[in-house]
């Protein structure tokens, strides 16, 4: 892979072109910066900047009034690469706080394994409804530990609109649900994104995200999509390194108070 070549296809493509994630939310562009604003209970925040040492602290402290005014919190997403090289410094100055970084992996779906067979005892469930998303909830607040209520609203608007770029699937062992996962289609692109794999702690390590991880990149082939990325815990990183995904940059998201 041509990591320099596919970096800049994912900025152009997906953070600098950057399409709404959902019903009801809308990207705006603005001078140096692409924003998103959801609508209740979804994703607001800045997704590409083009800034130097000269223009980022003002358009930092534009961003911090546009959300404030609207009454929301807000993520800076802020990518390794991204510049000037104090960005998340300057970030943190003006009060927003850094939570865990990640790796942004990238694989071709063409070089990876969609075979991967699903461990015994285990059966794989699309998620089409109200009770799906509940399960897909359920498995997200066991497995990190964080409220799975803004997740809930984002899944059920999703599905209830008219478009078909997300899939979902739950891992169940017997009824109980174990692992859960989806994958965002952004149309007119070449990456599909895997999204909020995360398995509840007595069944990792049993094959059931890489099963996960191979359902949702047979999806992507199918529809046509080159690239599967995914943004990488420590935890995550290993399995996907092993399946072929290669490390592009990191990612991290920095919230408003």
């Amino acid at each position: 892979m041509d990591h320099a070549a596919v970096l800049a296809l994912y900025d152009r493509d997906m953070r600098e072109g950057a399409r709404p994630d959902g019903p009801g939310a809308r990207v705006e562009r603005h001078h140096t910066v692409v924003r998103q604003v959801g609508p209740p209970h979804g994703w607001n925040g800045v997704v590409w900047s083009d800034l130097d040492e000269t223009t980022a602290d003002a358009a930092i402290a534009e961003q911090v009034r546009y959300f404030a005014g609207l009454g929301r919190e807000f993520e800076w997403k802020l990518y390794g690469h991204d510049l000037p090289v104090d960005l998340g410094k300057r970030l943190r100055a003006a009060g927003l706080r850094p939570r865990p970084e990640e790796t942004l992996m990238v694989a071709e779906v063409a070089d990876l394994p969609l075979d991967a067979d699903v461990p015994d005892g285990i059966r794989l469930l699309p998620v089409t409804d109200a009770a799906g998303v509940d399960l897909v909830a359920d498995v997200h607040e066991k497995a990190f530990g964080t409220d799975g209520t803004r997740l809930r609203h984002q899944l059920l608007t999703q599905l209830t609109g008219d478009r078909d770029d997300m899939v979902a699937v739950v891992a169940l062992a017997g009824d109980e649900p174990v692992s859960a996962a989806r994958l965002e289609l952004v149309p007119g692109t070449r990456f599909a994104g895997l999204w909020g794999g995360g398995t509840v702690p007595g069944w990792r390590g049993r094959g059931v995200y890489r099963a996960l991880v191979a359902h949702r990149a047979e999806v992507a082939a199918d529809r046509g999509y080159r690239y599967v990325q995914v943004d990488a815990t420590a935890q995550s990183r290993p399995i996907l390194a092993r399946l072929g995904f290669e490390p592009l940059t990191t990612t991290t998201p920095y919230v408003s108070a």
